[in-house]
């Protein structure tokens, strides 16, 4: 699985260019806040459309402005993980990441319920709600949903950055393990190294 990006994008007082291919595995955006990360990301999972360029993920055409061709994001097939968890604050945790099951193509493979919080450490927290949870815990429940959508790809926009030193040291070996285990592509963005 690769993921090829090519696009440009005018952002308030400055332009966004940009090309880059990212082979399987993690491929991280790095660079200072306000350099943009955010906006290719957006790009690659359609919230936002480039100026002009291309998109292509394992061959198919996601994005390009010379034939129009834009998929719209339901059809896109990607995980996104924001910032800050985005968790229903009126479901329990199960219900939180059985929510990711509505957006899973029939047919399509991946981890089930039971795998995804074995491999996050969810599997004590599932009758809680987020406001019984750290965040730490809330940002594992967010990256589960996105498993659970049975994405092609997983998008994670700077998951770290609301989280203090102690939060990020308990939730980086779950990163870790999902790199390892899912063998799922990963474009991760972030302004510091976690």
């Amino acid at each position: 699985m690769s993921l090829s990006v090519d696009i440009r994008r005018a952002l308030g007082g400055f332009d966004l260019a940009t090309r880059f291919d990212a082979p399987e595995g993690v491929t991280v955006l790095f660079g200072r806040s306000g350099s943009g990360k955010t906006s290719v990301v957006k790009s690659v999972a359609g919230l936002v459309t480039p100026d002009s360029g291309r998109i292509t993920l394992n061959g198919r055409v996601l994005f390009d402005a010379s034939d129009r061709t834009n998929v719209p994001v339901h059809q896109r097939r990607l995980g996104y993980v924001f910032q800050d968890g985005r968790l229903f604050p009126h479901f329990n945790v199960r219900q939180n990441l059985t929510y990711g099951l509505r957006f899973a193509p029939r047919g399509a493979t991946g981890p089930d319920l039971a795998s995804v919080c074995d491999m996050l450490g969810l599997l004590h927290l599932t009758d809680r709600r987020p406001g019984a949870l750290s965040g730490g815990e809330k940002q594992r429940v967010a990256i589960g949903r996105a498993l659970l959508s049975r994405p092609r790809m997983l998008l994670m926009d700077e998951p770290l950055a609301s989280l203090d030193s102690a939060r990020k040291a308990e939730i980086l070996p779950y990163l870790e393990r999902l790199r390892d285990d899912t063998g799922l592509p990963i474009l991760y963005v972030s302004h510091s190294v976690p």
